[in-house]
């Protein structure tokens, strides 16, 4: 059993209580028009490519006869140092492990396992999760998954970020290419596991950032004995930075909302006796 991880990230601070380990596992069956990290989109390694600096040599296709497999041959070519490769196969254990090196700053911490979409790669998940006990493990995810998979997910957690994009069905389907109808039904799933949760909203402006949207998203709450807050994401306009280096373009041009117009979304959950954060 292997994973497939594109980034680990030490020391984080803004992805649950106290210092703490991220993993960021590929593959997401979601394509939110607004990601910020296209390399969690596939499920397979991929060269990356930096487009600042590059002498634009050709050395990096020297040793690809045919279409890149992202087998590493060309790294050491670029004489700028500007290619890698994002997508690392981990077994559990031995990732468990790698984590574990920094494990006194942990304990009063813990580990955040996100991606893409950590569901996308459950029978991984779950073992890395187990390997990971007795340590703080909190999961981020879309909730776009099997029930199944979801509810013993929820069984080796000690935090859950949920991400709640649009309530309304065809908007969401407009703006990730997936029905929130399973989003929703896992979404009820979490309220009655009694796993602490925080809820993320993405705030775009002009797609989800009306005031009927987020009083739909509030009455979701309503009732969530286990609802830590709400973190209310502003749009990152640098959003589009790191498609080039997938070879993607980046062609949507969303607004951040003004800090205005964030503080009366909040209003409309503290009226509701909801603690509301903006990132």
């Amino acid at each position: 059993m292997k994973g497939l991880v594109f980034a680990i990230e030490e020391m984080a601070v803004h992805d649950g209580p106290g210092l703490r380990t991220a993993v960021f596992l590929k593959g997401c069956p979601l394509r939110c028009m607004w990601c910020h990290n296209p390399e969690g989109f596939v499920m397979e390694p991929q060269r990356v490519k930096s487009p600042n600096g590059c002498l634009r040599c050709g050395a990096c296709n020297v040793s690809c006869a045919s279409q890149c497999v992202a087998c590493g041959k060309c790294l050491p070519l670029c004489p700028r140092g500007l290619l890698r490769i994002s997508g690392i196969w981990w077994e559990p254990d031995a990732l468990a492990r790698r984590i574990r090196i920094n494990e006194p700053f942990l304990k009063e911490g813990g580990v955040t396992v996100s991606g893409g979409e950590a569901l996308m790669q459950p029978e991984f998940l779950k073992e890395l999760l187990e390997a990971l006990s007795p340590l703080h493990r909190a999961i981020e995810t879309s909730g776009y998954a099997r029930e199944e998979d979801w509810r013993q997910v929820l069984e080796r957690v000690e935090m859950v970020y949920y991400d709640i994009k649009l309530i309304a069905a065809e908007k969401h389907r407009e703006y990730t290419g997936v029905s929130n109808d399973l989003i929703m039904r896992n979404f009820e799933l979490l309220k009655e596991s009694g796993v602490p949760f925080i809820v993320r909203i993405p705030v775009i402006e002009g797609v989800n950032d009306d005031a009927e949207n987020m009083e739909a998203t509030c009455r979701l709450l309503r009732g969530s004995k286990s609802l830590m807050c709400v973190e209310l994401l502003p749009f990152n306009e640098y959003a589009g930075a790191k498609y080039p280096l997938a070879g993607l373009e980046y062609t949507h041009h969303f607004k951040q909302p003004p800090l205005e117009a964030l503080a009366l979304l909040s209003g409309i959950f503290e009226r509701d006796d909801i603690t509301v954060i903006i990132r």
